[in-house]
């Protein structure tokens, strides 16, 4: 018996059989090499286009981001789409049946997946709305970070400490956007009843527009607005300013230690 399968094994022509599998073989890396350059093609053309356009408009870079980075996986997603049906083809796979059966099987999951459709949905109008883009400082629920990412299911925003968090777009109830306008400095500073009041907030308005000329920071201010509250036995005196985005707590830690170094010189007191 087994003389015989050794002889039918020695009686089958492999040359053709090895030729027609060195072919498919050869066709698949083919493909392959094609998707690879067609997709590196596809990102430079589309940084080119954004490059030119934050080029043109540099305020814009936040948003130019924030497309280019979805336009780069709108196109993987449609390479890595035509890339599995050319395969198929290849085997002689009917696609039509494949692609049939998946609408089915497609409405079958939808019911399962109602999270990823809130995920897609929201993130859809995040874009829509602009209501952030890549580099904006944000806060959403408990996050605090800048956004690195902005996609239709997911949102990545890195932690001050280096944590990169994946949020899913449909967690995302509120966000407070702090990028968009100029930031508020507030310094308050607690001043001893017995000091003289309208002495030291001459002081410090001096310190305060001397500070504002020198800093390329500050776009209004630095004002003391005068006494915010009492406090024991002290007088809150509150100084605000209006700064670039991002510059705002530079600008407090910078106000608050000029302050009490302007109140020592002229031998004030700070509580």
């Amino acid at each position: 018996m087994n003389g015989k399968i050794t002889e039918d094994l020695f009686d089958i022509n492999w040359i053709p059989i090895m030729m027609k599998i060195g072919g498919t073989a050869f066709k698949l890396l083919v493909i392959y090499i094609l998707f690879l350059v067609f997709k590196a093609i596809g990102n430079k053309i589309i940084h080119g286009l954004f490059e030119k356009y934050r080029l043109h408009d540099p305020s814009a870079k936040g948003r130019s981001l924030t497309l280019e980075g979805l336009a780069k996986n709108v196109l993987s997603y449609i390479l890595i789409f035509i890339f599995f049906v050319t395969v198929l083809q290849i085997f002689n796979i009917s696609t039509a049946g494949i692609l049939a059966g998946a609408g089915f099987a497609g409405l079958a999951v939808g019911f399962g997946a109602q999270g990823l459709v809130s995920d897609i949905v929201t993130g859809f109008f995040i874009l829509l709305e602009r209501q952030m883009d890549v580099g904006d400082y944000v806060t959403t629920g408990s996050y605090s970070g800048i956004v690195e990412q902005l996609g239709l299911r997911t949102t990545q925003i890195r932690d001050f400490d280096g944590t990169l968090h994946f949020i899913p777009n449909r967690n995302i109830t509120s966000l407070s956007n702090h990028s968009r306008g100029n930031m508020r400095a507030l310094v308050d500073i607690s001043i001893p009843f017995t000091e003289d009041m309208e002495k030291t907030i001459s002081v410090l308005q001096e310190s305060c527009r001397e500070f504002g000329k020198a800093h390329p920071a500050i776009v209004e201010g630095p004002s003391v607005i005068g006494v915010q509250e009492f406090a024991d036995q002290n007088a809150v005196l509150r100084i605000i300013a209006k700064t670039k985005n991002g510059e705002q707590n530079n600008v407090e830690r910078e106000l608050r230690l000029i302050l009490k170094n302007a109140l020592r010189e002229r031998g004030l007191d700070q509580a």
